[in-house]
């Protein structure tokens, strides 16, 4: 009976040591996806349903639910946020800062209001409210999954928080959601009994970033 009785004591430390246990140092893979994006070498889209529901994790996609850029010139792209992976919430990186470095055929991304713009070789503030609104939407005291839909948009985000005086090692650009074929894929777009495709973006968990409220520097 003590035996047992111990083993059943033991188990909930057991799972929530599971559920939590040390990540990989945030590292960018080699090659190109590592070098341009800063996609990370471990925990990336092929990974990344290994690193879902983590009480000490916040997940963020980047993307809007509809860019202004053309990125159905890319393959596999979509201009429309059309799906994501389970537990990660959009977050609309444009808003945030200047889209830069897109690819020609692209074109533009939204071209303002920014919560930062690049002085030099570092962000600064636009708005009061703006370091404020990063810290409730990417907490220091967690590890930070950034995703969007190529790894461009998550990249920039990591460049700004690292710059911000986030920690390096905890913030990771897992990759893209256009490449990502796991188990956990939350679909968006879908073709009606119309034959219309239509996006249901009621299913994504979005924080709207609003500029009429906030005091401009």
């Amino acid at each position: 009976m003590k035996k047992i009785k111990s083993a059943l004591l033991l188990l909930p430390l057991m799972l929530v040591s599971c559920a939590n246990n040390a990540l990989p140092k945030a590292e960018p893979m080699d090659g190109y996806r590592g070098e341009m994006f800063g996609i990370d070498k471990h925990i990336n889209e092929e990974t990344i349903d290994n690193y879902l529901n983590r009480s000490d994790t916040v997940y963020r996609d980047m993307r809007m639910l509809i860019d202004p850029a053309n990125y159905e010139a890319l393959p596999g792209g979509d201009s429309y946020l059309s799906g994501f992976v389970k537990g990660f919430e959009a977050v609309p990186m444009p808003l945030i800062i200047e889209a830069v470095g897109l690819p020609l055929e692209v074109g533009e991304s939204h071209q303002g209001p920014f919560l930062f713009k690049l002085v030099g070789e570092h962000y600064v503030a636009n708005y009061k409210e703006s370091l404020e609104i990063m810290e409730f939407l990417f907490p220091k005291d967690k590890n930070i999954f950034l995703m969007c839909g190529g790894g461009g948009y998550a990249g920039m985000t990591k460049t700004l928080l690292i710059d911000l005086g986030w920690n390096k090692d905890v913030v990771y650009n897992v990759g893209a959601y256009w490449s990502y074929e796991g188990t956990n894929d939350v679909k968006v777009k879908r073709v009606n009994e119309q034959g219309e495709v239509v996006y249901d973006f009621y299913k994504v968990p979005f924080h709207d970033i609003t500029f009429d409220d906030l005091t401009e520097i």
